[in-house]
């Protein structure tokens, strides 16, 4: 199977432009759900990233341990604190986002696990799920099923093996994300040098980014851009290619300004705003 390019060309196909008339209650609410003591940065760094990517309302739901951190850092977010101080132990929102991230930083204490599986009985709105949410699932895989159709699970290679099982070679790697993509009817960020993107029987191949990428936090960032467009009414599949794109392009941008050692999650974020610029000037010039 030969996956499909994502390119510039097929970007602008999908981007929409914010309207003259947006506010921010247009611009869609995302939630991210993560964080427990000494991980906070996770899910401060999506919330961020989230926000950037255009969304008009954010809120991350957090242990009561990150209640400081997370007004101090992101003043521009809302926060609901678990009634845990260390960890996430119920997940109890009392509003229905456009959106929502799980798993960054999120641990898996026992409660926490618990916590999960009651979360995904109940939600309904869009989600987008990575880190410990997914190792979690990796090890009570019949909660897969509770998963809504068409989420967005976001691995890198290490999550995906708890996920599907070792593999022998690339070949055999892609058709089990495949087959799992295809069996729960749910997108699949395989993320890596390139990162690929699964929905069923297509495959989407990204072409930006270089190992500027390979920094604590990268992921994070893009769990917190695709929770981000999925918000403001992208469709799942087209959140996760322009997310994927988006992340790569700000380290392409980037890097004659940074190289790739000064380059970290926080850069990523920085420079969202010109990788949006350079589908503008594309428009304006077409």
């Amino acid at each position: 199977m030969k996956p499909t390019e994502i390119t510039k060309t097929e970007i602008l196909k999908i981007y929409k432009p914010i309207e003259n008339s947006a506010h921010k209650g247009t611009q869609g609410h995302s939630v991210i759900i993560g964080g427990s003591y000494g991980k906070m940065g996770s899910v401060c760094l999506a919330s961020k990233a989230s926000l950037m990517s255009g969304c008009g309302l954010v809120t991350g739901y957090i242990p009561k341990c990150g209640y400081n951190i997370m007004q101090t850092f992101l003043p521009e977010a809302m926060v609901i604190t678990d009634i845990n101080e260390n960890t996430i132990s119920k997940i109890r929102l009392g509003i229905t986002p456009d959106a929502i991230g799980i798993g960054v930083g999120m641990g898996q204490d026992r409660q926490t696990k618990r916590a999960l599986y009651q979360f995904l009985k109940n939600s309904t709105s869009p989600l987008v799920i990575d880190a410990d949410a997914l190792n979690i699932l990796s090890l009570n895989r019949e909660w897969l099923l509770e998963l809504p159709k068409k989420t967005i699970l976001t691995p890198h290679l290490k999550e995906l093996e708890r996920m599907i099982g070792k593999w022998e070679s690339e070949e055999e790697k892609f058709e089990k994300t495949q087959a799992l993509s295809q069996t729960l009817e749910v997108i699949i960020v395989m993320k890596g040098a390139p990162t690929y993107v699964f929905d069923g029987e297509n495959v989407y191949k990204n072409t930006t980014g270089n190992p500027s990428l390979a920094t604590a936090g990268s992921g994070d960032v893009l769990t917190g851009i695709i929770t981000g467009l999925l918000a403001q009414s992208y469709k799942p599949l087209e959140a996760s290619i322009l997310g994927v794109y988006l992340h790569g392009l700000t380290a392409d941008i980037a890097l004659p300004e940074t190289g790739h050692q000064a380059f970290i999650a926080s850069t990523i974020i920085e420079y969202l705003g010109k990788a949006y610029l350079s589908f503008e000037r594309e428009i304006g010039q077409g």
